[in-house]
């Protein structure tokens, strides 16, 4: 598996984005937490700030939507040009319709789940989705610590993937950094958003290739 960085905007100085984007020119992502202070108890940015953004940067956008009626909501993401767009299993109340869509309109399709949702309850939904999202934190707010109880959950999920196929790209949110990204790679995450690690660097860009040399050092084996 490649490893991929998606560093969060949810970090970044929201008065200059189009250059914090800038500021990551060697991101696989820009990842944009949309949240609805319904679902989480936090207000961040919505349809108008991700079109603005598309505009802004060629970094492909990483849209996670921590929003209640995301089957509303979603493919209106995917419209303005999302590249990836994710919905949670606990909004979502018709996850196979609203997968469906955001595929059809040109964007990759992927679950989230909170630490404490089960992932082996949606396991017939794998087809749908191109990446599932494990939260390894609480859903709402940056900065907060890596919870370690994820990590089995992790394994499980990697597991399911495998036996799918393989093709489903499993990506971490929450507590990402250079202490924590190698137990996320050796648990089966490939994709690792990262806040705090990254916009909280005095460079960006060198924190970007920090995370990404220790995941695929993590990746090789131990002689």
């Amino acid at each position: 598996m490649a490893v991929q960085i998606s560093p969060s905007i949810l970090a970044a100085d929201f008065a200059r984005l189009a250059d914090e984007a800038a500021a990551v020119p060697n991101a696989d992502w820009l990842h944009v937490d949309v949240m609805d202070y319904h679902f989480v108890p936090n207000l961040t940015l919505g349809l108008p700030v991700v079109e603005a953004l598309r505009k802004a940067t060629p970094t492909p956008l990483d849209v996670h939507l921590m929003i209640d009626d995301p089957d509303r909501w979603a493919p209106s993401y995917a419209e303005a040009g999302a590249g990836s767009v994710t919905i949670h299993a606990e909004a979502s109340k018709a996850p196979v319709r609203t997968l469906r869509q955001i595929r059809s309109l040109g964007a990759r399709a992927a679950l989230a789940f909170n630490p404490a949702t089960a992932v082996e309850p949606y396991e017939d939904l794998l087809p749908e989705i191109d990446m599932l999202l494990l939260m390894t934190v609480e859903p709402g707010f940056g900065g907060q610590k890596f919870l370690d109880m994820v990590l089995p959950k992790l394994r499980r999920a990697r597991a399911l993937i495998e036996r799918h196929g393989g093709q489903i790209w499993l990506q971490v949110d929450g507590g990402v950094d250079t202490g924590t990204i190698e137990r996320c790679v050796v648990a089966g995450a490939d994709v690792f958003v990262a806040g705090s690690a990254v916009y909280g660097a005095s460079d960006p860009a060198q924190a970007v290739d920090a995370l990404r040399s220790q995941a695929t050092q993590a990746l090789r084996p131990k002689s």
